[in-house]
């Protein structure tokens, strides 16, 4: 059978070029191995395109053999691309054009890069990571530009030399990934180490190592790739340091990382977890179509501070606060989820502690919001936890305290208890509601005032029971636990609220006006005057004006209007005290007043209107005055 022979590209970049090395030609490869065309490069020296190892492997210096008649250069040259920095091993051929004076005027440069060496060369300098390889003694027969750049150690001084004089003694002496790749024909991956760079600084370096085969499966050295690890080692240095449990699942909701902190609140490690699904490890009380995890990625949203219930490695409750987001990839691709959850077992311990107490109990900021409410504070005010949270507790209150007085406030300025307040506060209804309170200033670990705490007790039942004992021995400002006037208490609630005239009748000394006083409070008309006159006080002829009133020129020292005791007493009570010591024509008087509501001053023909509750009262026997005819 015939031989197939492989057929060989020209992969030949030829450049024409003047005598001062200027390109005024070249070949299709040429561009292609410059990425340029010959409209940008023509004109440009040779020398802006590639830079050589060293000035005696320059064009120039061709050049100048060429002077000196050689017809024809070969030399291999280590070119490093200006364009990109990468670097080429090429088999350079420069044949000289000849001037009419047997001068140089220009030459055709042939760069063939067909050379396997250098092509991988060429390939492990395109990789971004750090790769060198070594025979079986370890020393160092390839170095690519991510190894220079990463270690500070040129090619140049590392080819040939064992690998543990670029890498640091701890690791070479102890447990040299490369020796043990070697011995054992086993991979080593992803191990993180320090190392000095070239110039001293320390830093992390990720290192994977493998056994290197030639084609009959011999060991023949090792491959390591290695990058420095600083980003990703910071990262998961704050991890670990933050207090609140972090981890991440993939789209398949499978555990991609899990911080220290979560290892502490759940109790399984990192390696136990990583590649379960989520569901698995923590139970919790919205696994399943509720998950916020899922939710966060589906609706591309992010979930704060949801609490819910996870169960830990040994099958206990756990009530955390959890905040979960979708997670993106370097172009906004979702990936996966992040998911952060505080443990709030303390929390929730203390806030069961303070719900369990009958007292109301919040506390404030220095800026008067509260920042906690118990059980008892709802039910005590009607608001619910989450209404009363961040108002101010003015807001909240209405106490009869609020502003200069508060409590609260004056515990924070003074940084002393102040205990057993008895105040009134309006519920959530619009009720007002006795409560006893005790306020103290809320400090933190070094002594600071933060806030306030205030506790509260409804003394609504204890009210009642005072006032239901106040309503049975007491009248407004009487006390009595006689029968006698336990009876007139019971009425007299009653007589009160009614607008008729009320006599009162006792001896001297019982206390007739403080009747007529607590009537007048308990009434409708406590708003208005309250005016006493004693009609035995007073002498018949004065009476008359006394109550009613006179006009100017009345009587012969009247010179001006005078308003009576009934025009005083408009819209309010008049109290006539020894009301049977009142002279008959005065009696007439009165009784029209009563009878229909008006009088008229003295002096006077045009009647006025009374809006007066009467109230009278006497030591005397009117029956018995009636029966005389002395009074009407």
């Amino acid at each position: 059978m015939p031989t197939k022979t492989r057929r060989t590209e020209d992969t030949r970049a030829i450049f024409h070029l003047d005598r001062e090395g200027r390109i005024t030609g070249l070949n299709r490869n040429a561009e292609l191995l410059t990425g340029r065309p010959l409209a940008e490069l023509f004109d440009r020296p040779v020398q802006d395109l590639f830079a050589p190892e060293d000035d005696a492997a320059s064009l120039t210096g061709i050049f100048d053999r060429l002077d000196r008649d050689e017809s024809l250069v070969r030399q291999h040259h280590l070119l490093e691309m200006r364009q990109n920095g990468s670097r080429l091993e090429v088999l350079t051929t420069v044949m000289p054009i000849w001037g009419r004076d047997r001068s140089v005027s220009g030459a055709l440069v042939t760069l063939d890069t067909n050379n396997e060496a250098f092509y991988h060369q060429m390939l492990l300098d395109s990789v971004p990571e750090g790769i060198l390889t070594v025979n079986r003694a370890l020393e160092i027969v390839s170095f690519n530009v991510a190894a220079e750049q990463i270690t500070g150690w040129r090619l140049d001084e590392v080819l040939g030399k064992n690998c543990r004089q670029v890498f640091p003694p701890e690791l070479c002496e102890n447990k040299c990934l490369i020796q043990s790749a070697i011995e054992q024909a086993t991979p080593f991956s992803a191990q993180t180490i320090f190392m000095h760079h070239k110039d001293g600084h320390a830093f992390p370096l990720s290192l994977s190592t493998s056994p290197l085969f030639d084609l009959s499966g011999k060991v023949i050295g090792a491959v390591q790739t290695f990058h420095d690890c600083s980003a990703s080692l910071l990262n998961d240095l704050i991890l670990a340091s933050v207090a609140d449990g972090v981890f991440t699942i993939d789209h398949d909701r499978t555990i991609t990382s899990f911080n220290r902190a979560a290892e502490h609140i759940t109790g399984w490690t990192q390696a136990e977890v990583v590649g379960k699904p989520c569901r698995e490890i923590f139970h919790s009380s919205v696994c399943g179509k509720n998950c916020l995890m899922q939710m966060a990625i589906d609706q591309n949203s992010l979930f704060v501070d949801r609490a819910i219930f996870i169960k830990g490695k040994a099958g206990n409750s756990i009530p955390v606060t959890v905040s979960s987001s979708p997670l993106f990839d370097d172009f906004g691709n979702i990936i996966g989820g992040i998911e952060t959850f505080r443990d709030n077992t303390s929390s929730i311990r203390e806030s069961l502690i303070l719900d369990s107490i009958a007292d109301g109990v919040f506390t404030v900021d220095r800026h008067w919001r509260i920042t906690s409410f118990n059980r008892a504070a709802e039910e005590i005010t009607g608001w619910s936890r989450d209404e009363a949270m961040g108002k101010s507790c003015s807001d909240v209150f209405h106490s009869s305290i609020c502003g200069r007085n508060c409590a609260i406030a004056e515990s924070l300025y003074k940084g002393t208890p102040a205990a057993n307040r008895s105040i009134t506060i309006v519920n959530s209804r619009g009720d007002k509601v006795p409560i006893s309170i005790s306020a103290a200033p809320l400090t933190d670990h070094e002594g600071n005032i933060i806030g306030g705490v205030e506790t509260f007790r409804d003394l609504s039942t204890i009210t009642a029971l005072r006032q239901q004992l106040s309503q049975r021995y007491t009248f407004d400002n009487i006390i009595s636990k006689s029968p006698a006037m336990q009876r007139l208490f019971a009425i007299l609630p009653d007589i009160a609220r009614s607008p008729s005239t009320v006599l009162i009748l006792g001896e001297s000394g019982t206390g007739k006006e403080l009747i007529a006083r607590s009537l007048y409070t308990a009434s409708e008309r406590t708003e208005g005057p309250f005016v006493v006159v004693n009609c035995a006080a007073l002498p018949e002829t004065l009476l008359e004006s006394e109550l009613f009133g006179y006009k100017a020129g009345a009587f012969t020292d009247a010179r001006k209007d005078r308003i009576g005791r009934f025009a005083v007493a408009e819209g309010g009570t008049l109290f006539l005290d020894e009301i049977g010591d009142l002279p008959g024509p005065v009696q007439v008087k009165l009784l029209r007043v009563l009878q229909e509501k008006v009088y008229e001053p003295l002096g006077s023909n045009t009647p006025v209107k009374a809006d007066v509750r009467i109230i009278t009262a006497t030591n005397r026997n009117l029956e018995a005055l009636v029966r005389a005819g002395a009074f009407r």
